[in-house]
């Protein structure tokens, strides 16, 4: 039964690829028109048509794997977000929109405490005659809901949906054969618990099984929702190094609470003579440190240089201004896109399957 589900699992796999990699075409397509006539927009209002402004693929790659206060939708329409400010004078909450003119650039907005501004994409309070204070800036805490944040929010509410209705599914249909989402989502938990799980922990993996599901399906959903490339996805989460530093931390934490005697003894009493103790010592700990600073780096870099390597190709219109260069970009795009699919199951398991070796490592137990 187990060998069926995988294979109706890859039957629709191989139709979803088709499908979204048409899709990824498509809004390619629709991205580079928008792009283009988003430019044209820009130089009637500058008024000079026929100087054209030289295309910067830097700063619209930047802007795509960076941060936002908004969330970008098309043109100048941007779904607004809420700025949240710890200040000097207390707390101080409003739209982001508010930062912005009718033309999507930077403006100063002046609230009840103080005046604002977004200056590289971060919240500069203002001087009564619109300098920045640089001093008094260093004093506010930015908890704004930014766009990676928001995005987040959607994926952990997908999380809850897709196993709330997985859980209830094995209720109702106890003993029976798996069926819709749960059929899909089965072979997957099935394959992280007999192949990621067990042979890396041992033993005592049922304790760790609800992280190591939680961790692979929260990089793979946000992997995937970032190669979608309109509104909810398009968000570059995973590549954010914040986000893969706290789950490097959580991984850090979970690994050292859990090791055993043998782990501790490993690190602070290995059998060597004592006058390389000292030398051992500073080893094991930067060890202890670099493993889960490696997942860190790698599931951060690898998706960031997707992101990059998709925009990279789609500038390559509008930097050569030649039609005869478009097929080759959007096939390249089209080939990227499909790979990245790949990419995005393969940066989950790769960090699942880590951090279950690492806490295999620190709950091994040492016969003699």
């Amino acid at each position: 039964m187990y060998f069926s589900h995988v294979l109706n699992l890859k039957n629709h796999a191989s139709k979803a690829l088709i499908a979204l990699s048409l899709l990824f075409l498509t809004f390619n397509s629709f991205a580079m028109q928008e792009i283009e006539t988003e430019k044209t927009i820009i130089e009637v209002e500058k008024g000079h048509v026929n100087h054209e402004e030289k295309f910067d693929p830097t700063v619209t790659i930047l802007e795509h794997i960076g941060d936002s206060y908004g969330w970008h939708l098309w043109g100048h329409t941007s779904i607004p977000l809420p700025i949240i400010l710890i200040t000097p004078q207390g707390l101080d909450v409003f739209s982001s929109a508010n930062l912005f003119d009718e033309h999507h650039n930077a403006a100063p907005y002046t609230s009840a405490k103080y005046t604002y501004l977004l200056e590289e994409n971060h919240i500069k309070i203002l001087t009564a005659d619109g300098q920045v204070d640089e001093a008094l800036s260093a004093k506010v805490y930015d908890f704004s809901i930014t766009k990676n944040v928001a995005a987040l929010f959607i994926s952990v509410i997908l999380l809850l949906i897709i196993f709330g209705s997985i859980a209830s599914s094995y209720k109702k249909r106890t003993g029976m054969a798996p069926k819709g989402l749960q059929s899909w989502i089965e072979p997957i938990i099935i394959f992280i618990r007999d192949d990621i799980a067990r042979p890396n922990i041992g033993y005592k993996f049922e304790k760790f099984m609800p992280f190591l599901l939680t961790v692979f399906f929260f990089i793979w959903i946000n992997n995937l929702l970032g190669l979608v490339p309109i509104f909810p996805g398009s968000a570059n989460v995973t590549g954010n190094i914040a986000v893969t530093f706290v789950l490097s931390a959580i991984v850090l934490v979970i690994v050292n609470v859990n090791g055993n005697k043998y782990y501790w003894s490993h690190i602070f009493k290995p059998d060597v003579p004592f006058w390389l103790l000292p030398i051992m010592w500073a080893v094991e700990i930067i060890g202890v440190f670099s493993k889960p600073f490696a997942l860190m780096v790698r599931l951060f870099a690898n998706i960031t240089a997707g992101h990059i390597i998709v925009l990279s190709l789609i500038s390559l219109i509008f930097i050569f201004k030649s039609l005869a260069i478009a097929p080759v970009s959007v096939a390249f795009v089209l080939f990227m896109d499909v790979l990245e699919l790949l990419v995005a199951f393969l940066q989950a398991f790769i960090f699942t399957m880590l951090t279950a070796l690492f806490i295999g490592t620190a709950i091994e137990e040492h016969h003699h």
